[in-house]
């Protein structure tokens, strides 16, 4: 394996590092970014703004850090601004875009009235995990996923996110009762049988 100064001396000189970080790297950082997101075009864009800032600092990353654990950091941190970003200009457009009651009340209605076919259940499943997801903080959100998607240790997510293990241990537990608590209708159900 090559060692990061090899890598960024190619860099400099022929371009190709680059290129063989990115296609080793690509997958992995897209597929957080797509968690983080949850749309297929804003991973895009948020995983080409990471390998941007790659290209432009590689050779200020500390060589302490692994590589993966920078891009990990800079793809969280990127979402978080961009989010931040995004969310300060919508509140404007929300406040003249919000649905009154009475549409709302409808929309209740109009959803319990409809039968989800069986294969339609497990997208409904995602749909809702997705969106309880986006209702936790970005910090919540950014520590499950990264535990439980990129099953990464607890130690690592405290690399990544410069915050001490306890901190992510309370966040990943904030999350996880915030989840249980957006999902419980699921446990609910009268429908569900349960084996005895």
């Amino acid at each position: 394996m090559k060692t990061r100064s090899q890598l960024n001396n190619k860099i400099t000189t022929e371009g190709t590092g680059f290129r063989e970080l990115v296609r080793k790297h690509k997958r992995r950082t897209y597929y957080l970014a797509l968690r983080l997101t949850g749309d297929h075009h804003s991973a895009e864009d948020l995983s080409q703004e990471v390998f941007i800032k790659l290209y432009r600092s590689f050779d200020k990353i500390k060589g302490e850090s692994k590589l993966s654990t920078w891009l990990y950091r800079v793809t969280v941190n990127t979402w978080i601004s961009s989010k931040r970003k995004r969310s300060f200009s919508m509140l404007s457009y929300k406040d003249n875009a919000s649905l009154t009651e009475m549409e709302k009340e409808k929309a209740v209605q109009e959803n319990m009235l409809s039968f989800p076919a069986p294969d339609m259940e497990s997208q409904d499943l995602k749909d809702h995990i997705e969106n309880a997801l986006n209702n936790i903080t970005e910090r919540e959100k950014a520590v499950f996923i990264l535990r439980h998607y990129e099953d990464l240790p607890l130690r690592d997510i405290a690399d990544i996110l410069k915050i001490a293990e306890g901190t992510v241990k309370s966040l990943l537990f904030r999350a996880v009762r915030k989840l249980r608590s957006e999902l419980s209708f699921y446990v609910e159900q009268p429908n569900f049988e349960r084996a005895e």
